[in-house]
Formats: structure tokens, sequence, C-alpha cells
């Protein structure tokens, strides 16, 4: 694995059924450790999940060190569900990133 993908999985918080107040924990100590972007995605039934941990993380604990959305990717992935049947999910990727202004 190369520098660069390792890196950036490192600055990724994977949203999911844990409470909510953990991810934006996660994105604010990625940041606090010198990340100078952090990626939040998510996929499903928790992208306006994903969505509220990147606004909230942005807007409420990372206001003083100048954060902002740097990008935001939407796509379709296939996934096998229980039953071993492919669906398509809906997945969002929001890259937050420190401005060093």
């Amino acid at each position: 694995m190369t520098d660069e993908i390792k890196k950036s999985a490192e600055n990724s918080i994977f949203i999911g059924s844990k409470p909510f107040m953990n991810y934006v924990t996660g994105v604010v100590m990625q940041f606090g450790n010198g990340a100078k972007e952090v990626t939040v995605k998510a996929r499903g039934k928790f992208i306006s999940k994903g969505v509220d941990v990147a606004e909230v993380a942005r807007r409420k604990f990372l206001a003083e060190q100048k954060v902002s959305v740097k990008n935001v990717k939407i796509g379709s992935e296939e996934f096998e569900n229980k039953e071993g049947k492919l669906i398509n999910v809906s997945v969002i990727e929001v890259i937050l990133e420190k401005n060093l202004v």
C-alpha cells in the first residue's frame, strides 16, 4: 500500500451505527493529530448521519481551526445483502480540510 493510500485510509471516518458523537470526536481527533484532511464516508441509511457529523465537527468543534468542506463525492456501490443478492447502495464522501490561512 502506498503512503498516500495509507494516509487516506488513516484519515477517514466511516459512519455506521455507533453513537453520533463518537464520529464527531473521531473527526476532531484526526485534525488534532495533525491531519490536513479528513474524509467522512457513509453509505445507505447512514448518509444523513455522515453529513451531520461533518457539519457539527466543522461548525461547532473546529470553527477556530478554519476547517472547510473541500469536496463532496457521491456515487453508488454494489453491495451483497444478507440474502446474497447484489444491490446498489448510495455512498457519500465529505472531504474536510484545514485552511492554512
